[in-house]
């Protein structure tokens, strides 16, 4: 495996095929600057190039396993604050080309985050506003502490949750996204469990469960179910278009190598290749 991207506000630390990334701003509340921000769509990128849904195979040429969970985290008391408030100030006195840029590499954060072929947990604990919030969206599991404290905070500071929107918007549904915007206050860990923003609630933040069953399935599998929902929801055909598109996927997964393997595993009553050793 590559060496990964120099970083100093966000730690990465690979064991085996989990990488576990961490938000490593604890003074400022892991509020998100510019060079966070920028690191953490390095990290995204570099894990997506090693993981196994990007390259279709276990191991890589020199026999170091591929990627299957990112871990992300953050350091202290609190996983997100969101923007830092000097980024934000700075942004009253940018021109219209720079916020787009500021935007675009938001965009690139999230959508990153959101697509990557990886399965992705996230531990929360204490705050998680705007952009952090954005963060917990775009991931596949959400484990959260009991005292967490979740919103989409931009309008009290006369701004939408515009970039993180999209992701927001299909974690917790229409209504909920609407709501939550306006307000723009914090809602608790019962709250966000309801409305599907995070999945559990538990103090432990361990998510040692949810790896292994990861780690039981098929590696491609996962990356290729995230594949299937993107598509669906960018699906702008007709129902039948959709019908063709989803036996085509059917069938290349049942034909493909490791569709093979877990069929034979099953049939042979045997561990398919995938799963770790017990």
């Amino acid at each position: 495996m590559k060496t990964p991207p120099s970083t100093s506000l966000v730690q990465l630390e690979i064991d085996g095929s989990i990488a576990r990334i961490t938000l490593m701003r604890s003074e400022k509340y892991n509020a998100m600057n510019v060079q966070m921000i920028t690191e953490l769509v390095e990290l995204f990128d570099w894990t997506r190039a090693n993981s196994v849904g990007e390259q279709n195979r276990l191991t890589d040429d020199a026999g170091d396993k591929l990627l299957r969970v990112i871990v992300l985290s953050g350091d202290g008391k609190h996983f997100c604050a969101g923007a830092d408030i000097n980024m934000m100030r700075d942004a009253g006195a940018n021109t219209p080309e720079e916020n787009r840029s500021d935007s675009e590499r938001l965009d690139r954060l999230f959508n990153g985050l959101w697509s990557h072929p990886c399965f992705t947990i996230g531990l929360i604990q204490g705050v998680a506003l705007g952009g952090g919030a954005g963060l917990i969206a775009c991931m596949d599991h959400v484990i959260c502490k009991s005292e967490v404290k979740i919103a989409l905070s931009e309008g009290k500071l006369g701004i939408l949750p515009a970039v993180i929107g999209p992701y927001v918007y299909r974690r917790m549904g229409s209504a909920n996204y609407r709501r939550h915007a306006m307000l723009a206050g914090q809602m608790d860990a019962t709250e966000a469990l309801r409305i599907c923003m995070v999945d559990a609630i538990d103090d432990s933040l361990d998510p040692s469960s949810i790896i292994a069953e990861v780690l039981t399935t098929g590696p491609c599998a996962v990356a290729a179910a995230k594949q299937l929902s993107l598509g669906f929801d960018r699906w702008d055909s007709d129902d039948a278009s959709l019908r063709e598109w989803t036996l085509d996927y059917t069938s290349r997964m049942r034909g493909s190598a490791e569709g093979q393997e877990g069929m034979s595993s099953f049939l042979e009553k045997r561990p398919a290749n995938w799963k770790p050793e017990e």
